[in-house]
């Protein structure tokens, strides 16, 4: 389940591209898939572990073009370990909302980021936050959890003042905005409720099926989960 588009990103193949808090690995292994070349950067070993794994395992079969190569980074987003201008491409998913400080989180990334590069910064819609606040206050509260709503226009703000150029806005997973206010009511903690299981099931079912993600792109245009900006260092 990807959040950003590849395409509008336009990764191409031979790319030096950062995955920045890459957590499990899903835009990295779609990096790879394009021939890239990955960085997987996250703070979380466990995360890190589990998309070398799965990164490592794809290569060793063939499913990965050649001279695709991935490396797994330890790192914080707030001090990139990286040298100005490295990177082709940058996608920094659900992360923003996690750090204390914002603006410097966005600086060093556009501070990676080559003249002419490309960059996708995705963030929870402000709308979906303030109903799963309201539900519940573990949301907010609950350990590693998020510290602050984004509107799109402050975020876009932000990267403008770091010299990133916005070029596009999307909004995806509205189904995934019920499965929160689910898990909201019957519990963060509670991940194995009945009727939390059943919609992760609906939610599974949804990868495979073509009408499912055709609803979803409807239903983003009302409840999305998460917004998604894309810019180009100038």
């Amino acid at each position: 389940m990807l959040t950003v588009d590849f395409d509008r990103l336009a990764v191409k193949k031979g790319n030096v591209a950062l995955d920045a808090g890459c957590g499990w690995g899903r835009h990295s292994v779609e990096y790879i898939k394009r021939g890239a070349k990955v960085f997987c950067l996250d703070l979380d070993l466990d995360s890190l572990y589990k998309t070398r794994y799965t990164i490592a395992s794809m290569i060793k079969k063939g499913d990965a073009p050649e001279g695709s190569s991935f490396l797994c980074h330890i790192g914080d987003t707030l001090n990139l370990p990286f040298k100005n201008e490295t990177f082709d491409r940058i996608i920094c998913s659900e992360v923003m909302e996690h750090v204390n400080d914002e603006f410097q989180a966005c600086a060093e990334l556009s501070r990676v980021l080559k003249k002419n590069g490309r960059i996708a910064i995705t963030v929870p819609t402000f709308f979906s936050e303030i109903i799963y606040d309201a539900i519940t206050y573990e949301y907010f509260t609950s350990p590693g959890g998020h510290v602050r709503k984004f509107f799109p226009s402050e975020l876009a703000h932000i990267m403008r003042k770091n010299g990133l150029e916005v070029y596009a806005v999307d909004f995806k997973h509205s189904f995934h905005t019920i499965w929160w206010i689910i898990r909201g009511v019957v519990g963060l903690h509670n991940s194995e409720h009945p009727i939390t299981r059943g919609y992760h099931r609906f939610l599974v079912m949804g990868l495979s099926s073509k009408f499912m993600r055709r609803c979803e792109r409807f239903c983003n245009y009302f409840f999305p989960k998460s917004v998604i900006i894309y810019a180009w260092k100038k």
